[in-house]
């Protein structure tokens, strides 16, 4: 297969290409910069004036669009709202367009999405069937995100959404501003603790991708989280663990309102999901344990 990817060069871009290119498949990506071919990637200009992507593109099989503005771009003023939202539908616009001046459509389009869409609870569990999903300004955009990608179906094209739990990899700024504390032997209890925490090893989140191009019964959403969700108190202490660093400092709900602002909802709230489509149909996690997964990243 050649599979074209937005947001290529990003944490899971970089993941997913070394999966595509292990399996021997060949990896287009699509970038602002200038087109060039480099290690054995294909790298095709677009969202630049005279770019025309469509006709480097027309051999494609499968789309996987991760485009967007790092949700942990600096303190949520209207600005980086702004440009986290239109960065995300800019770029599937993008995409669809592509697809609509293709002679023949890729026959898959995975599109990233988050389990931000999900109302924060500390009592509720979540799967794909959830209808009711949140308003606030992360679940907006990543509603808004899966309705733009849907319309790729128009065309024929089989349309999946991979939501997306927290990241885990030794550069994801997630990761590394929770474990900073702890390097510094500070780290505690973040807020109330109760919130749950719907983790995922980078490398299952491209696993997970891969396995979705190839699995044609996944259509609309998959949760793209380990089975096995953790509070944020336990999640500390494991870090902590794993660190070697005491687990002591509580940091109140409060001063993480103060600091981040709206962002602090990133981890003061939270969700308990679990990947119901992925392993239904047979996907099986290489990280279900957060012990385990962060053992990896940090030893």
């Amino acid at each position: 297969m050649n599979i074209a990817i937005t947001g290529g060069t990003g944490l899971v871009g970089r993941a997913l290409t070394r999966q595509l290119q292990q399996h021997g498949h060949d990896v287009t990506i699509l970038t602002r910069g200038e087109s060039k071919t480099e290690d054995g990637i294909t790298y095709v200009q677009y969202l630049q004036d005279g770019a025309s992507p469509e006709d480097h593109l027309q051999h494609i099989d499968g789309f996987v669009n991760l485009a967007g503005v790092s949700l942990n771009s600096g303190r949520w003023t209207e600005e980086t709202k702004t440009a986290i939202y239109e960065s995300r539908i800019d770029a599937t616009e993008e995409v669809l367009r592509i697809i609509r001046h293709m002679e023949k459509p890729p026959h898959v389009l995975i599109n990233a999405s988050a389990v931000g869409i999900y109302p924060p609870s500390k009592v509720k569990e979540y799967t794909e069937q959830e209808t009711a999903l949140s308003d606030d300004f992360l679940g907006t955009t990543v509603r808004h995100w899966e309705a733009t990608a849907n319309k790729a179906s128009d065309y024929g094209v089989r349309v999946a959404m991979a939501r997306f739990g927290v990241i885990l990899h030794k550069d994801a700024q997630s990761l590394q501003l929770m474990a900073l504390p702890y390097k510094l032997g500070v780290g505690g209890r973040i807020g109330s603790g109760q919130q749950w925490l719907s983790w995922v090893h980078v490398d299952d989140v491209a696993r997970a991708i891969y396995f979705a191009i190839e699995q044609e019964e996944i259509v609309g959403p998959f949760n793209v989280v380990s089975p096995r969700p953790m509070t944020m108190q336990a999640f500390g202490a494991t870090l902590a663990q794993v660190l070697t660093s005491p687990h002591w400092l509580p940091v109140p709900e409060f001063a993480l309102k103060l600091a981040l602002g709206e962002k602090s909802t990133l981890v003061v709230d939270g969700q308990f999901v679990q990947p119901d489509v992925l392993q239904k149909h047979g996907f099986r996690f290489q990280y279900e344990d957060a012990k385990r997964a962060l053992q990896q990243i940090f030893h």
